[in-house]
C-alpha cells in the first residue's frame, strides 16, 4: 500500500507556492499491551461513563465543551473547524533562521515534505537546495489535527523536511520544574583538561543504525521466557554515583580505556551498546589487567554478560575478554 499523506496543502514562502503533502517520517516500535483481569484471560475495555448516571455513552453523543465561571460552553466539531486557522491549509514560511540556532528541546515530531504534483518538483528542489547550502530553516505555521502548529523547515539531502516545534510557552523553565537549580563549583584545571580529553576521545560520527532499543528486546525476552516457563534474569543495577574524590582517577582511566579500543582512530567509542565501549571489531590484544573492577563492569554491561554483578575483578577480566574474542570472530 502506498504512503497516505497525512496533510495536503502548499509551502509558501514570498511569493512562491509549492503544492505538497505531508508523510510521517517516524515510527513507534514501542511493545504495547492489552489489560486483562489477572487469573484470566478477560479483556478489560475503557468506556465513556456517564459521571452522573455511570451508564455508558455513545461516541455520537460526546461532545466537546469547557467550564467557564460556572457555565458548560458546548463546542461543536464543525465550529472548530470553521474558525481560523482551521481552513489553513499553507505551510507558510515567514522567515529563516540558521537550523543550529533552534536549542532541540523545541522539536517534537518530524514529516517528510513531498511535492504533490510532478509539475512541482523543480521549485521543490530549489527550496531544498537553497536551504541545503544556506544552513538554515524556515520558520513556518501550519494548522493540522484541529491545532495550529509552529514547524522548522529544513533539507535533508534530497528531501524537504517539516519539524514541528513547542511554542515558547509550551516549554518548560527549569527553575519552575527543579526543586532547585545544580549549583557548580568551579572545577579544577586538571579535572576540567581530562574531562575535555575524555570527550574528544569518545567523539565519532553519528551513525544512528548503529544503535538499537535493548528494552524492546528485553521485554521481547521476558514474553519469550515467561511464554516457555524459562526462569526470568534481572537487568543489573545501576553503577553508583562516582565519589569526588575518585573523580581525576575515573577520568584518566576513562580516557586511557577510550584510546585503548581505538576511539581516537576509529571514529570514537559508544557505538552499538553506548559510550565509552568497544568497537564493533573489539580492542584486539587489548591488556584488559590494566582496567579497574568499576571500568570491566561498564564493558560487561555494554557486552550484555550476565551474572556480572556477582563477578569479582578477575572473572569479570576473563568474561570480558572471552566476549570481545567472540565478537572479534
Amino acid at each position: 500500500m502506498a504512503p497516505r499523506a497525512v496533510w495536503s496543502g502548499a509551502i509558501t514562502f514570498g511569493l512562491v507556492t509549492i503544492p505538497v503533502g505531508l508523510y510521517t517520517a517516524t515510527e513507534d516500535h514501542t511493545i504495547h499491551f492489552h489489560q486483562y483481569v489477572r487469573g484470566t484471560s478477560d479483556r478489560v475495555r475503557i468506556q465513556r461513563i456517564n459521571e452522573r448516571t455511570g451508564e455508558p455513552v455513545p461516541n455520537s453523543d460526546v461532545v466537546k465543551g469547557r467550564e467557564v465561571e460556572g457555565e458548560i460552553v458546548v463546542v461543536e466539531p464543525d465550529e472548530l473547524r470553521e474558525i481560523a486557522p482551521g481552513r489553513s491549509q499553507a505551510i507558510d514560511v515567514v522567515e529563516f533562521v540558521d537550523l543550529a540556532e533552534i536549542d532541540p528541546v523545541f522539536f517534537d515530531r518530524t514529516y517528510y515534505v513531498a511535492p504533490s504534483d510532478d509539475r512541482y518538483v523543480h521549485s521543490y528542489g530549489l527550496l531544498c537546495r537553497a536551504l541545503e547550502q544556506s544552513g538554515r530553516a524556515g520558520i513556518a505555521t501550519v494548522t493540522m489535527h484541529g491545532r495550529e502548529h509552529l514547524t522548522a523547515l529544513r533539507a535533508d539531502g534530497d528531501v524537504l523536511v517539516l519539524q514541528t516545534l513547542f511554542w515558547a510557552d509550551e516549554v518548560r523553565d527549569p527553575a519552575q520544574q527543579l526543586d532547585s537549580l545544580p549549583v557548580h563549583d568551579e572545577p579544577r584545571r586538571q579535572e576540567l583538561e581530562t574531562a575535555v580529553q575524555l570527550v574528544g576521545a569518545m567523539t565519532t560520527t553519528w551513525k544512528p543504525d548503529q544503535y538499537r532499543d535493548t528494552y524492546t528486546e528485553r521485554v521481547e525476552q521476558l514474553i519469550a521466557d515467561k511464554r516457555e516457563g524459562r526462569e526470568v534474569v534481572p537487568a543489573e543495577a545501576p553503577e553508583e554515583g562516582t565519589e569526588v574524590t575518585d573523580l581525576l582517577e575515573a577520568l584518566r582511566r576513562s580516557v586511557e580505556a577510550a584510546g585503548s579500543s581505538g576511539a581516537s582512530s576509529s571514529g570514537g567509542a559508544g557505538g552499538p551498546s553506548g559510550a565509552g565501549g568497544s568497537t564493533d571489531d573489539g580492542p584486539a590484544g587489548e591488556d584488559l589487567s590494566s582496567l579497574s573492577k568499576a571500568e570491566l563492569s561498564q564493558r560487561a554491561r555494554e557486552l550484555d554478560i550476565s551474572g556480572r554483578s556477582k563477578m569479582s575483578r578477575d572473572e569479570l577480566e576473563r568474561a570480558v575478554g572471552e566476549a570481545e574474542t567472540a565478537r572479534a570472530s
